[in-house]
């Protein structure tokens, strides 16, 4: 009975261990800050602030993201993706009044998204985390609220 309880702890913590060990090696995870500087909005004008949060979750993330949009209103929303290409919803007022978002994994380092509003796609990204794991980039083409094209390149800073 004693080795029972022995081998179930240690299977226990093996399992908890391992899973500490994949959050941090996922280079996704983290907090983010946007490079307004090193960022293009185009049309304009794009954020004077973000910060995203990703979390693991599962098999996938979850973002976070808080900040400011060019015309000063407050910028709120979150969602997960798991990288299945399934659909999974937003939560808060993504711009373009995204409620929906799907990912699929490229690479451990890369993975594109497509957005959608009511069913319809308006959007797809690439993001990028750069090799040394300080830099996530997120290249963004869709269509804006008024009809307009888009393109966006946001580059993020790892906090």
């Amino acid at each position: 009975m004693k080795r029972l309880l022995v081998f179930a702890a240690v299977v226990v913590l093996s399992a908890v261990a391992a899973a500490t060990v994949v959050a941090q090696s996922n280079p996704l995870v983290g907090t983010w800050k946007l490079n307004v500087a090193k960022s293009t909005f185009s049309p304009g004008p794009g954020p004077k602030s973000m910060t995203r949060t990703v979390v693991a979750d599962g098999d996938g993330v979850k973002y976070t993201f808080e900040g400011t949009a060019g015309d000063g209103t407050a910028l709120s929303y979150s969602f997960s993706v798991h990288f299945d290409g399934k659909d999974n919803p937003v939560t808060g007022a993504m711009p373009g009044g995204v409620d929906a978002i799907s990912a699929k994994r490229i690479n451990a380092n890369t993975y594109e998204a497509t957005t959608k509003k009511g069913g319809k796609v308006i959007g797809s990204s690439k993001v990028t985390v750069s090799a040394d794991g300080k830099t996530t980039t997120v290249d963004a083409k869709g269509t804006n609220a008024k009809g307009e094209a888009t393109h966006d390149v946001s580059v993020y800073d790892k906090q």
